[in-house]
């Protein structure tokens, strides 16, 4: 394989970014692409990639691929993914960081973008060491004034880890894990 490489990395952050590659010149023995921020509008991506296509040496180059990515975290990108669930991602990721790489996982994939983009609005309730962190803040916040009629003996053996295990377990909440936190959703929004 001829190794022309075009490739022009179009940012030094670690903004996700996709690499795509003519296809013609693929299937010609070169390797022919750009790096492209997918953390921008659909449109910037689609002009970027039309570029790319357009300074190939193949006569007939408009079919394309994502050969590659970079700061999608667990995220896997298909080569035909849907540019604009490409660049919604990515903004999302640049937004709220590794855990909406999660969230968007734990619905399936960039497929899922809005479905995930809805739950990181409106049903995130924050990051926690363990699970018991986030029902025993629920409950204090939600019950403040019978705890705190109730006598110490019986306050201290509340079982917080239980509690947060059934609310689970009874899909109330769902987590995704992620820099050594528990990040906690509300499933019924």
């Amino acid at each position: 394989m001829d190794s022309e490489n075009t490739a022009v990395k179009t940012d030094t952050q670690d903004t996700p970014r996709i690499y795509v590659a003519s296809l013609a010149d693929y299937n010609a023995g070169r390797l022919h692409g750009r790096w492209i921020s997918a953390a921008q509008p659909a449109e910037d991506i689609h002009t970027a990639i039309q570029e790319m296509l357009s300074e190939s040496r193949e006569p007939i180059a408009k079919d394309w691929a994502i050969h590659d990515y970079e700061h999608f975290g667990e995220l896997r990108l298909c080569e035909f993914a849907d540019i604009e669930k490409v660049a919604a991602t990515a903004r999302g990721i640049v937004e709220h960081g590794a855990v909406f790489t999660g969230l968007v996982s734990h619905f399936g994939g960039t497929q899922s973008i809005d479905e995930a983009t809805r739950y990181m609005q409106e049903g995130y309730r924050g990051a926690f060491e363990r699970l018991s962190d986030y029902a025993q803040e629920l409950i204090e916040d939600c019950y403040n004034e019978s705890l705190s009629k109730l006598p110490d003996f019986i306050r201290y053996h509340i079982d917080f880890e239980g509690i947060a295990d059934d609310m689970q377990m009874n899909g109330d909440i769902f987590t995704v894990e992620c820099d050594g936190q528990i990040h906690v959703f509300d499933s019924h929004i």
